[in-house]
């Protein structure tokens, strides 16, 4: 089949995928300002966002509890595409070939190339250092059934997992402006055939068998 009688665009994402991914996008920049406002009193400002000090300390620990189950239903749809694969430690390998955009040298890509892969299981890990620290430390309801050393550990937990999390996200956004056309995938859903030849040669092969 020449690539003219072919669709000019690839179906990369559903609109439940994209659907999903924003739920967890947005509850993830309001748990971050809130947690953020929680953190240190020199950021408490950001508290106005969320109705004040008290409301801002209800509503963060709700709000966690909704992005981490919109979040598990991210891992669960595309947890079968982040498995590591055959060539994913060679182009980890070859890290300064992927920054200097020398895509050629790189082993071919699947629906993801393995640094999306790194993130993807830093974020599962983060979110459920987050979850579980979260608990203990949630005062209304649960921090009276753990010992005050327990309670400090968890806080401190949270705080390097939400940290690192944040960076991770930095870094996911960074790479969407970075490949053009990323953003676009996870708003229009599609992408198109070009890109998908450079950037996930292997997915874009057994996209078009389908």
């Amino acid at each position: 089949m020449k690539d003219h009688q072919l669709p000019p665009v690839i179906v990369r994402y559903s609109p439940n995928d994209r659907t999903n991914h924003w739920i967890t996008a947005i509850m993830f920049v309001l748990l971050a300002l809130s947690g953020l406002a929680l953190f240190h009193p020199a950021m408490f400002w950001l508290t106005a966002l969320f109705g004040g000090g008290q409301w801002t300390r209800i509503l963060h620990p709700f709000g966690g509890i909704i992005m981490f189950v919109s979040f598990a239903i991210l891992v669960l749809r595309f947890w079968h595409h982040n498995r590591f694969e055959e060539g994913d430690t060679q182009w980890l390998k070859q890290i300064d070939d992927v920054i200097a955009n020398r895509e050629d040298k790189l082993p071919e890509v699947g629906r993801y190339n393995a640094g999306q892969k790194v993130l993807f299981f830093v974020m599962v890990l983060c979110m459920l250092g987050l979850v579980l620290s979260g608990f203990v430390i949630w005062r209304a309801y649960f921090s009276f059934i753990f010992p005050i050393t327990i309670i400090r550990i968890a806080a401190l937990l949270h705080a390097i997992c939400a940290f690192v999390l944040i960076i991770g996200i930095i870094v996911h956004i960074y790479a969407g402006f970075w490949i053009k056309g990323s953003i676009g995938a996870m708003m229009r859903g599609t992408v198109t055939y070009g890109w998908a030849r450079k950037h996930h040669p292997r997915w874009f092969r057994e996209s078009i068998k389908k």
